[in-house]
C-alpha cells in the first residue's frame, strides 16, 4: 500500500510540474493580418507586416486576444505632431486670454473705467489716423512732383536721370507703406467697438462671482 501511494504521489508532482511548465511557456498565437487586399494567416509575423494592422489568435483556443492598429506613417506621424504644436499653442494663447481678463478685472474698478481706457484708445488711433493721412497726401504730392519732372524731360526729348528715377521709385515704395500703415490703422479703429463690446461681455463675467460672493 505504500509503494502504491508514494508512486501515485510521485505522478502527481511530475503531472503538475508539468502543467506549471506548460503555463509557464509562452502561448503560441497566430497572425491574421491583410496584404494585398487579402487575409493572411501565421504562426509567425514577417518582418514586411510588422508595421500592419492585425489579429492575434491564440493557437490553443481559437480565441482572439488582441488587436493591433497598423503603424502609422511618416505624413501622418508629422501631422499628428503639428496637431500636438498647435494644441499647444491654442492653449497657451487661452492662458494669455484668460491673465489679460484677470488683470483687466484687477485694473478696472468700474465699467466705466474700462470705457474710459478704450476711450483714449480710440482717440489715440483716430490722432494716428490723421497723421497717416497727412503723411500719404504729401507722399503722393512729392510723387507726382517727380512725376512731372521726368515727363517734361521726356517731352524736351531729354533722358530720365538715375537720380530723379531713384527718387521716383523710393517716392513710391514709401506710398505703399503709408497706404498699408493707413489701412491697418483703419482696421484697428472699426475693431476696437468690438473689442470693447467683448471686454465688457467678459468684465461683466468675471465680476459677478466677486458681486455674489461679497452679497
Amino acid at each position: 500500500m505504500k509503494t502504491t501511494i508514494a508512486g501515485l504521489a510521485c505522478a502527481f508532482m511530475l503531472v503538475t510540474a508539468a502543467a506549471a511548465a506548460q503555463d509557464k511557456a509562452p502561448a503560441k498565437k497566430i497572425y491574421c493580418w491583410n496584404e494585398n487586399g487579402h487575409k493572411v494567416c501565421g504562426d509567425a509575423l514577417p518582418a514586411d507586416a510588422a508595421d500592419a494592422a492585425r489579429t492575434e489568435i491564440s493557437a490553443r483556443t481559437g480565441i482572439a486576444v488582441r488587436s493591433v492598429e497598423r503603424a502609422p506613417t511618416d505624413e501622418e506621424r508629422a501631422a499628428a505632431a503639428d496637431a500636438r504644436r498647435q494644441a499647444a499653442l491654442d492653449a497657451e494663447a487661452e492662458a494669455a486670454a484668460k491673465r489679460r481678463d484677470l488683470a483687466m478685472v484687477e485694473s478696472y474698478a468700474t465699467e466705466d473705467d474700462l470705457r474710459r481706457a478704450y476711450g483714449e484708445r480710440i482717440t489715440l488711433v483716430e490722432e494716428s489716423l490723421k497723421t497717416s493721412r497727412l503723411g500719404l497726401a504729401n507722399l503722393r504730392q512729392s510723387l507726382l512732383s517727380l512725376l512731372r519732372q521726368a515727363a517734361d524731360l521726356e517731352l524736351q526729348s531729354k533722358p530720365v536721370n538715375k537720380a530723379l528715377t531713384s527718387n521716383i521709385l523710393r517716392q513710391h515704395g514709401d506710398l505703399l507703406r503709408q497706404q498699408a500703415i493707413l489701412e491697418q490703422q483703419q482696421q484697428d479703429h472699426q475693431s476696437l467697438g468690438s473689442d470693447l463690446e467683448q471686454a465688457l461681455a467678459r468684465y461683466r463675467a468675471l465680476k459677478t462671482p466677486e458681486k455674489a460672493t461679497q452679497g
